[in-house]
């Protein structure tokens, strides 16, 4: 099944003394490319946060915010003012810079990393299995929306591949006619520059051959079809997008070789429009899983 890269998960669980609220977020990416937004306190835990995170969702330029709102009035805080300022001095600037509203970015300053803390230094490890807890149900919140976005992605895919077929069997019956009329396109020329009486026909045909074997593109039609197929085939797998991406690369050499031998108006329309299909393809299975 297609999973996209890109995806969004959220969960929210309130406990006796606090709330966890945990948002994740992926985009695509070649690798595992994480970014972990949390307490330094939660700091111990980061090595198996990060290898967690790779085991559930793979790749993706992943982006986590763990928040832990405490409901306990005598706990004791610590407001570092310094860091709050800096903070808000960066979003203000941030927001001008992109043309954003700043109105509210005292509500964004006091939710960043170490602005709020509390006295106790080290992480209960309670309280990490807690936060754990709530990370698994963000990502499967977020995964869940990856799959959504995958029956987009393989409806298009279908869409895509169905043009790129409809093309090439139109090209195999464009194939049938075409040598010959090259060799009469050949002959009315050559006859006009020098007279049809002079052509060695003998001479004619020898060369004829030599030059029609370099415009036979029967191997790139089969190998076109086999590419096509095998796309098709490979979608109903899993973690499938670099796959597709080199299949892609291979639809694409055989495309490209039978505009370059087609030595037809038509035909040459229809390899336009494949490279067009095949390029909506490449971008979409960069985007997968």
């Amino acid at each position: 099944m297609i999973r996209s890269m890109t995806g969004f998960g959220k969960f929210t669980k309130e406990f006796k003394d606090k709330t966890i609220t945990v948002e994740v977020r992926s985009l695509n990416s070649k690798g595992a490319d994480i970014s972990l937004r949390l307490s330094s306190m939660f700091r111990a835990y980061e090595l198996d946060l990060r290898n967690e995170l790779t085991k559930q969702l793979e790749r993706g330029k992943i982006d986590l915010s763990v928040y832990v709102e405490s409901k306990a009035e005598d706990t004791p805080i610590e407001i570092n003012i310094p860091l709050a300022k800096a903070y808000h001095t960066k979003l203000k600037e941030l927001a001008t810079a992109i043309g954003e509203n700043n109105t509210d970015l005292f509500k964004e300053v006091i939710k960043m990393p170490d602005v709020m803390k509390n006295e106790r230094k080290e992480a209960d490890e309670n309280v990490w299995k807690e936060i754990m807890g709530c990370i698994n149900e963000a990502i499967k919140d977020l995964n869940k929306f990856r799959d959504q976005e995958g029956k987009s992605i393989e409806a298009d895919f279908n869409t895509r591949i169905g043009v790129i077929s409809s093309s090439l069997n139109s090209i195999v019956e464009l194939d049938k006619n075409r040598l010959a009329k090259i060799k009469d396109r050949i002959k009315n020329n050559l006859g006009e520059v020098i007279g049809f009486d002079k052509i060695d026909s003998n001479r004619f045909e020898q060369e004829l051959i030599y030059y029609i074997e370099k415009l036979d593109i029967n191997e790139e039609k089969v190998r076109l079809k086999q590419h096509l197929d095998y796309f098709t085939s490979t979608m109903k797998e899993n973690s499938i997008g670099r796959k597709l991406n080199f299949i892609t690369q291979e639809i694409g050499r055989e495309i490209n070789t039978i505009g370059s031998k087609a030595n037809d108006a038509d035909m040459q329309k229809l390899v336009v429009l494949m490279k067009d299909e095949l390029e909506k393809l490449k971008e979409q299975s960069s985007n997968v899983l």
